[in-house]
């Protein structure tokens, strides 16, 4: 049973210090009930109590690695299922499936590590290999993973319903903690003494949801590094079990189910594969296994897992410093925005686009847009003019002339005045800039 935050309370050391975040103990005991923090960030709390909550210090859906080194990946330890409430914290990962049976191995793998892209910012890409013992032996099914290990850094699924295919391939490949799939009711101990005897998580399948949680209370007590997949293909019914996993993960603290999950696609057309796998980001899948491995199909993917898993309470943004837009000089123009990703983005593109060099200055407005921030006070003369100061912007120019967002132009008499540049009025969208600066600094 779980434990109540009165339950806990008793168990703290009741010093109200606030050094935990929170403003009581009583406060923080009652967010560590609900999952919402962790135990560890109460500096007093003593062994005997951290052995006790234990269990109710435990997030609803267990941590799990795969992988090692750079490409590592961390699966489950959610505490949300809205991240509105807090926010998701481990981007569910693309893993493309490669067939034992591919002929061209060495094309295949070089065409799936091309798989990512930088995107306002930050580089996305095709996180995992997930290995189909499609030939049914094990020593072909040996031979291909090792050469796949051999030609990518991505860590590994190996998926095979025989279970000597996995003996026979896993140990050559260990060092690099794949995930094992899968352990069934038929094969459960073996699969499992195999992937514990090698330091792996191993995914435990299911046929329905409830016939996974009867497989996980039997696996469970012999292991912890588990992800599950419920075994359910259909759209609708991989939804339905997703949203149910996560509520009694999360909700009920349910733990049969507090494991992270992994989803294959279906669909032969490719577009329809998409969308499966966009509504398995979407509905809380850690894993999403796909067949689709072209850029056109993979892109629009990695975005919206992007714009998922995106701090709703943290807008991405940029470092406020001067960004250099081709073979700028003394004399050109320096153009002002905020330091919103999607604004500062927008604006380099169109900068680039212009073929006029150009500077750019993100002022520092926690991440917010042009129009929120000037509406809050963070994008204001003063700021404008603090930045063009302390940027060191004038060590590079001959002039004293900056562009400000059409949509601010209001700040124009005031920005001049504090700062004594002179301010010239742009174009309201980042469209309009090619235009601009063509008809002012061509």
């Amino acid at each position: 049973m779980a434990l109540t935050g009165l339950d806990i309370f008793k168990q703290l050391p009741k010093k109200n210090c606030k050094e935990c975040g929170a403003p009581t103990c009583l406060a923080f005991a009652m967010s560590l009930a609900a999952g919402k923090v962790a135990l560890d960030l109460c500096p007093y709390v003593s062994e005997e109590a951290k052995e006790n909550l234990g269990a109710a210090a435990a997030p609803p859906i267990r941590l799990v690695t795969m992988g090692v080194g750079e490409t590592a990946l961390t699966l489950g330890d959610e505490t949300v299922i809205f991240r509105h409430d807090k926010t998701f914290c481990h981007p569910t990962v693309f893993a493309i499936e490669v067939n034992d049976t591919a002929k061209d191995l060495t094309a295949k793998i070089a065409k799936i590590n091309d798989l990512k892209v930088e995107r306002v910012g930050q580089q996305l890409g095709v996180n995992a290999i997930a290995v189909i013992n499609a030939s049914k032996d094990a020593a072909t099914y040996k031979d291909v993973v090792g050469k796949i290990a051999a030609l990518t850094q991505l860590p590994l699924i190996l998926v095979s319903d025989n279970v000597a295919a996995l003996e026979a391939a896993l140990p050559g490949v260990a060092a690099k903690k794949p995930l094992v799939y899968a352990a069934t009711a038929a094969n459960y101990e073996k699969v499992v003494e195999l992937a514990k005897a090698n330091a792996c998580p191993v995914a435990v399948k299911g046929t329905n949801l409830a016939d996974t949680v009867e497989l996980v209370e039997k696996i469970a007590p012999l292991y912890k590094e588990l992800v599950i997949d419920t075994g359910s293909r259909a759209t609708s019914q991989v939804l339905a079990d997703q949203t149910q996993i996560r509520r009694l993960s999360v909700k009920k603290k349910f733990r049969p189910l507090g494991y992270p999950t992994m989803t294959f696609t279906e669909s032969a057309d490719p577009r329809e594969e998409v969308i499966q796998a966009s509504v398995y980001v979407a509905k809380f899948a850690g894993i999403v296994v796909l067949k689709a491995d072209e850029k056109s199909q993979i892109l629009p993917l990695m975005a919206w897992r992007q714009n998922v898993y995106t701090d709703p309470q943290k807008p991405i943004a940029v470092e406020a410093k001067i960004y250099e837009i081709g073979a700028v000089t003394a004399s050109s123009p320096v153009y002002i925005c905020t330091n919103f990703a999607l604004t500062y983005f927008a604006v380099e593109g169109e900068v680039a686009g212009s073929k006029i060099p150009g500077y750019i200055l993100p002022v520092d407005t926690d991440g917010t847009s042009v129009l929120t921030s000037w509406a809050s006070g963070k994008f204001s003369a003063d700021s404008i003019t603090e930045f063009l100061e302390s940027s060191g912007i004038k060590a590079k120019i001959n002039h004293t002339t900056c562009v400000l967002p059409g949509y601010t132009a209001v700040l124009s008499g005031k920005l001049k005045e504090k700062s004594g540049w002179t301010v010239m009025v742009g174009p309201q969208e980042a469209a309009g800039i090619p235009a601009f600066a063509k008809a002012h600094f061509a």
